[in-house]
């Protein structure tokens, strides 16, 4: 069975590739349906933005489709970037980095308490057949450290291994991740279903 994963971002298909790996379902990508425009994700919770994206690009590509929403809450920051981490101060994550730090630094503090969000939802005729949400708990590093991850995960020390997440191989990543999480759930359902279509 097909399964569309909606995402364009190249880090995630590589890691959502791997977890889903035996789940009975063949993943394509938006790359298969050229022309598909991106919604507005204009969602108030991960939760909101996963499932506006799945059922559009569902409905958009008649193929049932997985989207997931996720994002970094830095708990100094009352939240911060949270919902608009991909946009939020452009695209470069060293400007996010540096605008992450200055905030913190107003706030005459070092680090804080964050996590990692991942909402993930499942479009299926013409509707949302299952969610679920994965966390990972941690903190702002002092400074980024490693090049394995992508987006925050340099900035995000994971204390249990005592590395940023951006220090972890991608295989070590995958088992403790909030998209990890979330898409070994959605490989569980997948597995658990007597027919998917």
């Amino acid at each position: 069975m097909k399964l569309l994963v909606a995402s364009t971002n190249p880090g995630k298909l590589r890691e959502i590739r791997g977890i889903l790996a035996g789940a009975p379902v063949e993943i394509v990508t938006l790359d298969g349906f050229p022309g598909i425009e991106a919604p507005e994700e204009s969602g108030a919770t991960f939760a909101e933005n996963a499932r506006l994206k799945a059922l559009h690009y569902h409905r958009a590509s008649g193929v049932p489709t997985v989207a997931e929403d996720s994002g970094l809450e830095i708990e100094a920051l009352g939240g911060i970037p949270g919902v608009q981490s991909a946009r939020w101060e452009g695209s470069d994550y060293s400007v996010k980095f540096r605008r992450i730090y200055e905030l913190l630094g107003e706030g005459d503090v070092q680090t804080s308490p964050a996590r990692f969000v991942c909402a993930l939802a499942l479009a299926v005729n013409d509707q949302i057949q299952y969610e679920v949400q994965g966390t990972v708990e941690g903190e702002i590093a002092p400074e980024p450290r490693g090049d394995n991850g992508f987006g925050y995960d340099p900035i995000f020390f994971y204390p249990p291994l005592s590395r940023t997440l951006g220090e972890l191989e991608r295989e070590l990543k995958s088992t403790l991740s909030h998209r990890g999480s979330a898409f070994r759930a959605l490989r569980r359902y997948l597995q658990g279903l007597p027919t998917f279509s």
